[in-house]
């Protein structure tokens, strides 16, 4: 039994949509989790992020680690204190940053040890030391096992190595998790795009039994065609009754899609990313600020929208601040593109709970597929 329950409230072919009950408050499904990356989503704070309508945030274990450092976040009362957010809050392994920020990292069957990209220091990984980080020093609300990721193309003999590693660390990590009522942990789908791998990822995972399973080692450059052609047969390979978590995805598109195949969660640092530098999200694709055509733009980005960011600044007024290259226009941009993305993932929601979801993914294929010039 889960300490996490989940209820699905309706489902619409294989899209669904239900919540995940944590002890700081109800996930909806499907849900989109804005990075936290360093205890904060970039150039915005907390009450901007829950004005959104996120239920949930994500922590980064390896930039905390490092900076500045888990203990001293323990010492400070917590992540939830420290950066003032009382919802739930999910954190990832450290291993993603490790293969891909650190340099240099060796990875055995004990630990990856690396060198911080800070200051060189040298540090160590195991699956141990990652569930401590998260779980008792930054008190995360749902736990990731550490895993292997390797980048695409693989071989098929490394991408089973990677995947049978991370299944004996998603052993070790549940190991050191143990039973705790207040908080979930959950195991990471590998295997590349090879539907063996896959299967037997998925299968080992569900021996060890997890509250949750995310589909890692996609959006690694593989592209979109692939990525959803694995997902056709590597989600319905998780449990059906708990929460399915795509990571590090991505652009609304492939959160659409992704959907349409059963994926529940899903996190990007993208609306931050392109916020700062001067893209918008919007429900007919992206436009680029940037632009000299929206120089004498007056409307705002979406005047439907609750969001200040989107409803009550012209697309003049944030050429402008992009231009000058003013932090405001980088704040703004962030927020519009988060409540952009939360309302994406409330509007499939209803979707879903109406029966419409097949026809709301069409209507958003082609408006975001649409060759008009926006200004990108």
């Amino acid at each position: 039994m889960s300490a996490f329950p989940f209820r699905l409230i309706a489902t619409d072919g294989a899209a669904r949509t239900g919540v995940l009950q944590t002890p700081r408050g109800d996930i909806r499904t499907p849900a989109f989790m804005p990075v936290g990356t360093a205890g904060t989503v970039k150039a915005l704070t907390v009450d901007q992020v829950a004005q959104t309508g996120a239920d949930i945030l994500l922590g980064n274990t390896y930039h905390l680690m490092l900076r500045p450092t888990a203990e001293r976040v323990r010492r400070l009362g917590g992540l939830h204190r420290f950066m003032r957010w009382d919802k739930p809050i999910l954190t990832d392994s450290g291993g993603f940053q490790v293969m891909s920020l650190s340099g240099i990292a060796k990875v055995t069957e004990e630990a990856v040890t690396f060198r911080s990209h800070l200051d060189g220091s040298k540090h160590v990984l195991s699956p141990e030391r990652s569930i401590e980080i998260q779980a008792d020093l930054l008190g995360s609300d749902i736990v990731m096992q550490l895993d292997e990721c390797v980048s695409w193309p693989a071989p098929h003999d490394r991408a089973a190595q990677a995947l049978r590693l991370s299944a004996r660390w998603g052993e070790r990590s549940k190991a050191a998790f143990g039973e705790r009522p207040d908080q979930a942990l959950f195991g990471i789908q590998q295997g590349s795009t090879f539907e063996d791998l896959r299967r037997e990822s998925a299968e080992r995972l569900q021996e060890i039994g997890f509250d949750g399973y995310a589909l890692g080692g996609l959006a690694v450059g593989e592209g979109h065609a692939a990525m959803c052609e694995t997902l056709d047969y590597a989600v319905p390979m998780l449990p059906e009754n708990r929460p399915r978590y795509l990571m590090g995805v991505g652009k609304p598109i492939d959160i659409v899609e992704a959907v349409a195949r059963g994926v529940d969660m899903f996190d990007c640092v993208l609306p931050t990313r392109s916020g700062r530098h001067g893209q918008a999200w919007t429900w007919d694709g992206p436009i680029n600020l940037k632009n000299a055509r929206f120089a004498e733009d007056d409307t705002p980005l979406d005047e439907t929208s609750d969001c200040p960011a989107s409803r009550d600044y012209s697309r003049a007024y944030l050429h402008h601040l992009i231009r000058a290259e003013e932090i405001l226009g980088q704040v703004l941009l962030s927020w519009h593109n988060i409540a952009f993305f939360q309302a994406l993932t409330a509007a499939m929601r209803l979707a879903i709970a109406e029966g419409r979801f097949e026809a709301f993914r069409r209507d958003f294929a082609a408006r975001h597929s649409r060759p008009a010039d926006r200004g990108a």
